[in-house]
């Protein structure tokens, strides 16, 4: 099927979802769940061969693992999915409802985005995720998955389309682009009349090109330069703790902390502290000048301030006041999450209202950042631009709103 085809296929399948009640939803991603699980050796089969291909390229062992399936990987997809079924319907909520003095009873209520395009790289577990969120929110969604993860992503579609075809629901709900031909996946970033909304899910480089070659409205997600700011009121203990687990719970993660910025009053006293803690981990420090006169570190360059690492690095920079620590995270941020440690309140509400960012913190992880975490259930990533959604993405985010207007025979003079 031709690019163009699946996309009108798609389009026309948002008025067969809009239609299905909560319970109908439900009964389907049910049926998905088990569909992969019963698929769960043709699954793992086609994943192999995606296995395969990536060792005799040379992809790292880290990459590789992330690509790699098994039997509780599966399992883990199919518990996501049945997770969603417990969370509330976003759609067809009352959200609002006013009456006017001419008589106009005015409602305003949830409806979904519509076709949604999600363009991501490796896990082909985001394919199930993404189908299941998309899917309970009444959005069609169209996948574009990455090349090293082609046969497992088709595998895992085919499934969810043999369980929607169960319960008599359209298989169009989810489509798969499986031409890997990056001309393709250009074009299908200017397909405006038939996709709604297009969502990237991955490294800097990959949003980037969608948002700058896209004619779509696109919804950041992902990338996390993030920052903890030690103010001189800061708690030792509070301060070292969180910068371990901000940075070494989990290093390949979008909210983990990639930035320390320090005020130079506790830059020989707190600092030598954190500095030991994360180098007792691995951790490579990249500082300034006055960090370096302070602890033993590799000197920074600009470049490091703006770095998403994903990796056992942090960079250093010290500040001679909260001003100056705003400034500099909001000019190397990428407006997903910081956080301040401080006991003086007046810092941290200043902190809280300057930074501009999606999550902003003050004394807890920036590993917080998350749909669980924050009560909304699963997540279709963390939106780091001010619209439609910001912040983590859950079902709710994945809708809009329109009004319905009541009258009894009303005109306007």
């Amino acid at each position: 099927m031709g690019l163009e085809e699946l996309c009108q296929k798609a389009k026309a399948a948002k008025a067969d979802l809009i239609r299905l009640s909560t319970e109908d939803k439900n009964k389907a991603l049910a049926k998905v769940a088990d569909s992969l699980i019963t698929g769960k050796d043709y699954i793992l089969m086609e994943n192999a061969k995606d296995i395969l291909a990536a060792s005799n390229s040379g992809m790292s062992v880290a990459l590789i693992d992330r690509l790699r399936l098994s039997d509780d990987r599966i399992e883990q997809m199919a518990g996501g999915i049945r997770q969603i079924i417990d969370l509330p319907d976003p759609v067809g909520v009352s959200l609002e409802t006013f009456d006017r003095p001419n008589g106009l009873h005015i409602e305003k209520c949830s409806v979904p985005l519509g076709v949604v395009g999600i363009i991501y790289e490796s896990r082909p577990n985001v394919t199930a995720d993404a189908f299941g969120l998309t899917f309970k929110a009444s959005n069609v969604v169209i996948l574009k998955g990455g090349s090293d993860a082609i046969h497992s992503n088709i595998a895992i579609t085919k499934c969810i389309k043999d369980g929607l075809r169960d319960c008599g629901i359209t298989e169009d709900a989810i489509s798969l682009i499986e031409d890997t031909n990056r001309e393709t996946t250009t074009r299908f970033m200017k397909m405006k009349e038939y996709v709604d909304v297009l969502i990237p899910r991955g490294g800097q480089g990959l949003i980037r090109a969608v948002v700058e070659n896209s004619s779509i409205p696109v919804i950041e997600t992902g990338s996390g330069n993030c920052h903890l700011y030690i103010d001189e009121y800061a708690d030792t203990k509070k301060a070292v703790d969180i910068a371990i687990n901000g940075k070494t719970q989990r290093i390949g993660v979008c909210n983990a902390l990639e930035s320390l910025v320090c005020h130079e009053s506790v830059v020989k006293t707190i600092l030598p502290e954190i500095a030991k803690a994360l180098r007792d981990r691995n951790v490579t420090l990249r500082g300034d000048e006055k960090a370096i006169d302070a602890i033993d570190c590799d000197l920074a360059s600009d470049e490091d301030y703006y770095t998403e690492y994903l990796d056992l690095i942090m960079s250093i920079k010290t500040v001679s006041s909260i001003d100056e620590a705003i400034s500099h995270i909001n000019a190397h941020s990428t407006g997903h999450s910081e956080c301040i440690i401080s006991e003086n309140p007046d810092r941290i509400n200043q902190f809280l209202s300057e930074v501009d960012s999606a999550c902003v913190y003050a004394n807890a992880s920036t590993r917080f950042t998350d749909g669980f975490e924050f009560g909304f259930g699963a997540e279709i990533g963390i939106s780091t631009q001010m619209l439609h959604a910001r912040g983590p993405m859950g079902l709710r985010e994945l809708t809009t709103y329109k009004y319905k207007i009541s009258g009894n025979g009303q005109v306007r003079n």
